[in-house]
């Protein structure tokens, strides 16, 4: 595995990623309306470009795919945090979320945080995050449920 930062080459491989494990990894935390309101920010083009230009991107590679990624914004907030779903579960996203830890201490920030779906809270509290609120976001006229969590650097 290797570490790259994202470029506009690699957006649309990023945008399928997001697509797919949102749609298998999380189909057991979120219904189908849930799902479909969450992934229409795949539309939002102009978002995901602002992603890849103004935040710190890292892609994880493994044999040519994006494995995963992870983005930290403002050098304090994971904004996406996504593994493949065909590489869950083989420690790519502690490698992610670490090298995301180190990218926001360069930047003398002293707390993480991010906002955590259900279906990675889990993974997020073994790595030390706590959570901070429950929250009720209206997507497409659809409840989707996440969580304020932060973890002390």
């Amino acid at each position: 595995m290797i570490f790259k930062q994202a470029t506009i080459s690699d957006l649309n491989e990023m945008q399928q990623l997001y697509i797919e494990t949102i749609q298998i990894v999380c189909k057991n935390d979120y219904d189908s309306a849930q799902i479909k309101a969450w992934i229409s920010g795949v539309k939002n083009t102009e978002r995901w470009i602002e992603v890849i230009e103004k935040q710190f991107v890292l892609l994880a590679i493994i044999e040519n795919k994006i494995a995963g990624f992870g983005t930290l914004k403002n050098e304090n907030y994971i904004d996406f945090f996504y593994i493949n779903k065909d590489f869950q579960r083989q420690g790519i996203a502690d490698k992610i979320l670490n090298e995301l830890e180190m990218e926001a201490k360069k930047h003398n920030s002293t707390i993480i945080t991010s906002d955590i779906s259900i279906t990675a809270k889990p993974f997020f509290e073994k790595e030390g995050f706590v959570v901070k609120a429950e929250q009720k976001n209206i997507r497409l006229g659809v409840e989707l449920i996440n969580f304020k969590m932060e973890k002390e650097l």
